[in-house]
């Protein structure tokens, strides 16, 4: 992996939510790499072992355990054992979260005739699962707050600690179709200014990235066809970005180490910084 720039977190423990997946798995493989000690929560064990032993090949100290961010015993289970092996948390990635088909319309509008349809592969507004929205929140809004609140008791006795949570470009300009996600992250936003605030005399900074659009495992059926080529949302997504392509996970690693980094941004706290290839910027005229 090529790393950013230059970052010594020898010393330091970090604890990446979602570890498994292909951004935050990303970000633990970047962090063990600068030196740091990582532990890789993830609800899919399997895959945080493979991140934790791709780290531990390559030199590094990981530690992969099975959590549920909704559980607070979990939380609490999983905060011991890093205690007991890799020392209290120094920094806190909430990356934990994702969307759910029941909080999905079928169209990006909604069309008189859809009201009385009756075809099952119809969902609209009207449609959507009150269960699925809630989990699509709970995953991202509250998982967070949970994990931060388990945390960052040990990270409050310490210097220069930070939490990173993932929002994302939806926060800022909600897509077609995803409602329960977009208003999700807008919640991790929001809650990230407030967390910000709140920690701020405890020297903890909370900042958020915002990535735009990356091909992960999450959406690869969103973005592609059956025989691999774009989806006409991917074209979509594509002629509203800017730059013409999605992002590559190594490219959130300059914006991630800038906010960890107490020399590069000591007084950057409560900030959503988008990295999205221009997308926020565009008017699409």
């Amino acid at each position: 992996m090529q790393l950013p720039f230059a970052l010594d977190l020898s010393g330091k423990t970090a604890v990446v939510t979602g570890g498994a997946g292909v951004l935050c798995s990303t970000f633990a493989e970047a962090l063990a790499e600068a030196g740091a000690k990582v532990a890789i929560l993830d609800i899919n064990l399997e895959g945080s072992e493979k991140v934790a032993a791709k780290i531990a090949s390559a030199g590094g100290t990981a530690l992969a355990l099975k959590t549920d961010i909704l559980e607070r015993d979990s939380l609490e289970k999983a905060r011991e054992e890093i205690k007991q092996k890799l020392g209290t948390c120094d920094i806190l990635i909430n990356g934990a979260g994702g969307n759910h088909p029941s909080g999905t319309t079928t169209k990006d509008y909604l069309e008189l005739e859809d009201i009385k349809s009756k075809q099952d592969d119809l969902t609209t507004f009207f449609d959507l699962d009150p269960a699925g929205i809630k989990f699509v929140f709970n995953l991202n809004f509250l998982g967070a707050l949970l994990t931060s609140q388990v945390f960052a008791a040990d990270m409050a006795e310490k210097d220069d600690s930070t939490i990173i949570n993932i929002s994302s470009m939806n926060a800022f300009t909600p897509l077609t179709r995803i409602p329960a996600y977009s208003g999700a992250k807008a919640a991790v936003s929001n809650f990230t200014k407030w967390l910000a605030v709140h920690l701020s005399k405890v020297n903890i900074r909370v900042n958020a990235l915002a990535p735009g659009f990356f091909e992960t495992e999450q959406n690869e059926a969103l973005l592609h066809n059956d025989d691999g080529s774009y989806s006409e949302r991917a074209k979509k997504i594509l002629s509203q970005t800017p730059m013409e392509r999605f992002g590559d996970p190594e490219e959130l690693l300059g914006t991630l180490f800038w906010l960890i980094s107490p020399q590069a941004a000591s007084f950057v706290n409560g900030t959503v910084i988008p990295i999205d290839g221009g997308f926020s910027a565009y008017s699409g005229v």
